[in-house]
């Protein structure tokens, strides 16, 4: 064997072993946006690929757009889906499908069948996640009328989604009209591109969780297409416009995001007041009825997943600072 085919030979490999590795990335992401709380976002950030991920969808949207529109609707389509990571995309989505289609109904059942339990932990991941979108607050700006101002917003966001939610009251978790399950996509599909945004959460609070696992176990088509126009649609606008939001108004826009985040936990205290012929979904708030220790305990270690995903997050980063400094 001479050289040459010795360095093709090694190339094959290490090609191999990195699509084998960004298919346990995409298996991880998927993972992420099973769990409430946890945002695909942040684990493509820690696992290395969110720019990239997000450069590949960014190139897809523009294709879609040239093709729709114009100009040189063929040609402008092409050259957009050329600019796409293929390398990095197909092993990721496959890694993220076969999560999502292994554990969905695994999940779900743990939801419906453990409501105090499930909702204990989930109320730990996103106590903890709020962190996130607090941490990339620009500090640019400490003057007293610009914390008080971040004070007040943060509060009205949380009231927004406190009453939102109870308004809510996850009347869609028996039977979601389809319309519902669209517009639903559209907005919980910003988790894909935002990190420390859970699109399982917001699906969790407005009543829809439940049926989308239950739908993905079960092979329900008419739904999950329902689901991904939503989620294109969503890729589309809503993120674009968010994207904007952040570019622009980068520190009121996460702020806001925070205060979301901390008033939907409304939907997961553990224990509430369920009306009659309802074992889940979102009640009147209670006092701890049993079982107490164990939503306790799951809630603790929940906020622990978050904070060390956190901390991991923080090593990659001054990693790459160091990297990068002459």
């Amino acid at each position: 064997m001479t050289t040459t085919d010795t360095g093709r030979s090694s190339s094959r490999v290490r090609a191999v072993l990195i699509a084998l590795l960004d298919v346990v990335r995409g298996g991880l992401i998927g993972l992420a946006e099973l769990i409430p709380g946890v945002s695909g976002g942040t684990i493509a950030l820690i696992t290395g690929v969110y720019e990239r991920l997000i450069a590949s969808a960014d190139s897809v949207v523009t294709a879609m757009k040239r093709l729709l529109f114009g100009p040189d609707r063929r040609s402008g389509f092409v050259d957009g889906m050329r600019r796409v990571d293929w390398v990095l995309v197909v092993p990721v989505l496959i890694g993220m499908a076969a999560m999502v289609l292994t554990l969905a109904g695994t999940v779900e059942a743990f939801v419906t069948e453990n409501v105090e339990a499930s909702r204990g932990l989930f109320f730990g991941l996103v106590a903890a996640s709020i962190l996130v979108p607090l941490q990339l607050v620009p500090r640019a700006h400490r003057t007293a009328r610009a914390r008080i101002g971040g004070v007040l917003l943060f509060l009205a966001a949380a009231a927004v989604a406190f009453l939102a939610i109870d308004f809510a009251g996850g009347s869609f978790d028996a039977d979601p009209p389809l319309i519902a399950v669209f517009f639903a996509a559209a907005v919980a599909v910003c988790a894909l591109v935002v990190p420390g945004v859970s699109g399982s959460f917001f699906l969790l609070a407005i009543g829809l969780y439940s049926p989308t696992l239950r739908a993905v176990d079960e092979r329900d088509l008419g739904y999950l297409a329902v689901f991904a126009l939503g989620a294109l649609v969503g890729l589309v606008t809503i993120v674009r416009v968010i994207t904007w939001l952040l570019r622009h108004h980068r520190r009121l826009t996460l702020i806001a995001m925070a205060g979301l985040m901390f008033g939907s936990l409304r939907a997961l205290w553990p224990w509430q007041d369920l009306p009659a012929g309802e074992d889940h979904g979102i009640g009147a708030l209670a006092l701890p009825y049993e079982p107490v220790v164990l939503p306790i305990v799951l809630a603790v270690v929940g906020a622990a997943v978050v904070l060390g995903l956190v901390a991991v997050e923080r090593h990659f980063a001054r990693s790459s600072q160091r990297s990068a400094r002459p």
